[in-house]
């Protein structure tokens, strides 16, 4: 947490790094993006189950109280994309781990007032699934991984 009480999610480069928040962003959202299309290419009907299962979950928790709990479960959903997309063993895991992480902590830092956006994308993400429309699915990422990131942006800039 930063002096402010928000979540120094995406902070500026680390000494000798010369790509800043926006480019880790960039990074971060292609990745989730091309996760989302794999995933949607290779979704079983087990795996349909359990994604619409934790969307359901997530969607039903109350945003406040809780918004902590809300938001770690929203971004459980990224884990389980990456396990369809086929993302797992060793670093891997980690890695889609620590991107959940910090997904998560980009939702604490905007804070509930982004609930319906949330829950509105992982609803379109969802059908994307369903119909087995991979570019729709990455689409999907990237446009709600992009307004995150700017209504993180804007709250941390208040």
């Amino acid at each position: 947490m930063t002096s402010t009480g928000r979540s120094a999610v995406i902070t500026a480069g680390t000494p000798g790094d010369p790509r800043g928040s926006a480019a880790r962003a960039e990074d971060l959202i292609q990745v989730q993006a091309m996760t989302a299309r794999i995933a949607c290419e290779h979704m079983t009907a087990q795996a349909l189950k359990a994604w619409s299962d934790s969307v359901d979950r997530a969607s039903r928790l109350p945003a406040e109280p809780g918004w902590e709990t809300k938001a770690a479960a929203h971004a459980e959903i990224f884990c389980l994309l990456a396990d369809v997309a086929g993302v797992a063993g060793g670093q891997a895991v980690i890695v889609q781990h620590a991107r959940a992480r910090l997904i998560r902590d980009l939702m604490l830092a905007v804070g509930p007032g982004a609930n319906g956006m949330i829950t509105g994308s992982r609803h379109r993400l969802l059908q994307r699934l369903r119909v087995s429309d991979p570019d729709g699915a990455a689409l999907e990422m990237e446009n709600h991984l992009r307004a995150l990131h700017f209504m993180w942006r804007l709250a941390v800039s208040l």
